[in-house]
């Protein structure tokens, strides 16, 4: 089964696509860990997206595209894979169906997560980080620690990223409406889109997205 996965930030899209690829037996292929992957190995894609990286600049569609295809290339992704962060905008999207046709194959089902946008404020501004160990998530509504401000597990400062601040959520919102949210209706007119609600445990979210996505 290929999928994309698509939803706004804090819709819980790595979490979902973590299980879901479990669940379904392929593998996840995220934007970030492709980027992580290319620049650590020191490919000619990785040099060319961290130079631009480093230069403070956004990495263009065809450094983007050309990694993608690259890991659907490879063995694991033979039987199927689930996009998460890829295609990002409607070019992209195209590229990846002429990737597919040029295969002879073709996309059973697009994702979309759907969270009310004061919902993923809520989730993501309400997020505290530990100093010590990044790894460590507490959030101010969801998952309170013991004492305020503190660590649940090491007894490090909880702190709010720069990034997780309500006027730079709305901000990536913006990005996210501006850019990404037109492959949803790109998609739909190809009759893939399969929309289902990211309220709730991630478990009931998973089991949702199962029922809702088509059989093989």
């Amino acid at each position: 089964m290929r999928i994309v996965l698509v939803g706004p930030p804090g819709a819980g899209k790595g979490t979902q696509a973590a299980f879901l690829a479990k669940n379904l037996g392929i593998p996840h292929i995220s934007t970030g860990d492709l980027f992580r992957a290319n620049i650590s190995q020191g490919t000619e894609l990785g040099k060319q997206a961290k130079a631009y990286m480093d230069a403070g600049n956004l990495v263009p569609d065809e450094v983007t595209i050309g990694m993608a295809k690259d890991r659907m290339e490879q063995p694991d992704a033979a039987n199927g894979f689930l996009l998460d962060g890829f295609p990002r905008n409607v070019s992209q999207a195209e590229a990846l169906d002429e990737m597919l046709e040029a295969e002879e194959m073709k996309l059973d089902a697009v994702l979309d997560l759907e969270v009310p946008e004061d919902e993923v404020v809520k989730r993501i501004a309400g997020r505290r980080i530990c100093r010590n160990d990044s790894s460590h998530v507490f959030h101010v509504t969801y998952k309170q620690p013991k004492s305020e401000g503190v660590c649940d597990v090491c007894g490090g400062e909880l702190y709010q990223r720069d990034d997780d601040s309500e006027d730079t959520v709305r901000k990536r919102l913006e990005v996210y409406h501006t850019q990404t949210e037109p492959i949803i209706d790109y998609y739909k007119s190809q009759g893939l889109v399969v929309t289902i609600s990211a309220l709730g445990k991630v478990e009931e979210v998973t089991e949702r997205a199962m029922g809702a996505l088509p059989r093989p």
